[in-house]
């Protein structure tokens, strides 16, 4: 475990020395091709560092921060484009923050806000929503502010958006809740032998899913207090979802969903617009997000298991694309006269994701062993953090 954290040191500090040498690249080299040409080193860098570490969550998770979200970021940014360009005099302490961190600054004034009420205005004049840009007319949201509030929880989360999200208006309980949760779980994992594989697979589901949030939240919260930036949620319940529309667009991991936006969706619908007219444009362009999702997902299973992929992973991705892709299409053939009940629509989006999670997700995490070898740190964790609670019991017992 010392070794494991001393290679994670050298790997971050690799990040940060690699990041300041972007910083200044992005001050003195103009946008375009020369730019993206002195960023493809660091890139081919941020691919190759998680293959230095070994632990589950600390490789899967720099895998996810650097050689995911870091290099997207970095492709935006060479053509003046995506978060790290969007505050010209930006610091350098928030840049390396924003550009290896899974977190998105919040704006001081909503721009979803002022888009919703011009939108209203001119439905008013015209008599109906105009639709000048196929992507956002698509669903594909990720601002999760910009949701109408059709219940009272809806409403709820528009506000916590609005006053930090995930680390102000989210409450600590919530997350301490889930950590518990996961305790919970680690624990009843001692009695896999005597319950059903397919409960097992529903104890994964959440697992990754509680998991996921608290580090994210974790981080956000670090880089917050540390920065003093106001992020937005990296989640809106995603258990709440009505659609799979709704799933990945505006509830499930949207850090993920704002950068594979500029980066592959909008360039799609941009050429496939001149292919298939600006009405169905979006189709294509989900599919191809999902696609590189999907490749993206495969290669943070490899830094965790080091195997062969077998491409199962980008299967249960382009399986989802193709189902949005025919979600999107009958809502916009129907145009809004046939809608299934909310009680209806939401728990058939939840099985739905989590009966293709157990078949197509999750088996790709057992074949590699992840969930052993994630227990397995666990009690390396416990065996690490005993004797320092021994000593601070110890010491607190002394004062009193």
């Amino acid at each position: 475990m010392e070794g494991e954290i001393m290679n994670l040191m050298k790997v971050w500090f690799s990040v940060v020395v690699s990041l300041c040498y972007c910083y200044w690249i992005r001050k003195l080299v103009p946008a375009g091709k020369i730019r993206l040409f002195l960023f493809l080193p660091i890139i081919f860098l941020y691919i190759v560092l998680p293959l230095s570490l070994s632990s589950v969550h600390l490789c899967g998770t720099t895998g996810f921060f650097i050689a995911w979200l870091g290099n997207f970021k970095l492709l935006l940014l060479a053509f003046d484009k995506g978060p790290l360009s969007s505050d010209t005099f930006i610091s350098l302490p928030r840049f390396v923050a924003v550009a290896c961190l899974p977190i998105k600054i919040q704006q001081n004034q909503t721009p979803s806000t002022t888009i919703q009420c011009s939108s209203s205005k001119n439905e008013n004049k015209n008599g109906n929503t105009p639709h000048s840009d196929p992507s956002k007319s698509s669903g594909f949201d990720t601002n999760p502010s910009s949701i109408k509030p059709n219940s009272v929880t809806q409403t709820k989360q528009k506000n916590l958006s609005k006053t930090g999200g995930a680390t102000t208006g989210t409450p600590l309980l919530g997350y301490a809740l889930k950590g518990v949760a996961v305790g919970v779980l680690v624990k009843i994992y001692d009695y896999s032998e005597s319950i059903n594989p397919k409960v097992i697979m529903c104890m994964y589901c959440f697992h990754i899913y509680f998991m996921l949030e608290i580090i994210l939240a974790a981080v956000a919260a670090a880089a917050k207090s540390m920065l003093g930036m106001e992020l937005e949620p990296q989640f809106n319940n995603p258990l709440l979802s009505t659609s799979l529309q709704d799933f990945w667009g505006r509830r499930w991991n949207l850090m993920v969903t704002s950068i594979l936006r500029p980066t592959v969706y909008d360039p799609t619908v941009k050429a496939a617009s001149k292919v298939v007219g600006r009405r169905w444009a979006p189709l294509p362009a989900v599919m191809g997000t999902f696609v590189v999702s999907g490749l993206m997902h495969e290669l943070i299973l490899f830094y965790l298991g080091r195997l062969e992929p077998t491409f199962r992973m980008t299967c249960f991705f382009l399986l989802h694309g193709m189902c949005l892709m025919v979600e999107i299409a009958l809502k916009r053939t129907l145009t809004g006269r046939y809608r299934l009940p909310r009680f209806l629509s939401g728990p058939l989006t939840v099985v739905f994701v989590m009966a293709t999670c157990f078949s197509l997700f999750l088996p790709e995490f057992i074949r590699c062993r992840i969930e052993v070898r994630a227990f397995e740190e666990y009690a390396a964790l416990g065996h690490l953090l005993t004797p320092l609670s021994s000593s601070f019991s110890a010491i607190f017992l002394n004062k009193s």
